[in-house]
């Protein structure tokens, strides 16, 4: 899996309230695209690097076209910064420690 993807599909603001909105289940791309204050044709784009990251899945229901969330995709990147976070948690620790044995 290639988190540079998901994480740059994730740097853009409308991208993120793409998701955001997703969350919520499945939706037509007209229903994404209504809140937003871009054209239908921009947030094609975005869903389209969405999709490219993974993060998203399009499917055509009768005329409409069915934008998914991909969960695994997001949960793979929400894990690596758990690990991250715990990592540079653990580095704060071990300095307090020492900073506090100074004393």
């Amino acid at each position: 899996m290639n988190l540079d993807l998901v994480f740059g599909a994730l740097a853009d603001p409308t991208r993120r309230a793409i998701v955001d909105h997703l969350r919520h289940g499945d939706m037509s791309s007209g229903e994404l695209a209504d809140p937003l204050p871009i054209s239908r044709s921009a947030v094609s784009q975005h869903l389209k690097v969405l999709e490219e990251a993974g993060l998203v899945t399009r499917s055509k229901r009768a005329q409409q076209r069915i934008v998914s969330l991909n969960g695994d995709r997001l949960s793979a990147a929400t894990d690596w910064l758990v690990a991250a976070h715990e990592e540079w948690q653990r580095r704060f620790d071990a300095l307090d420690q020492v900073l506090n044995d100074d004393r």
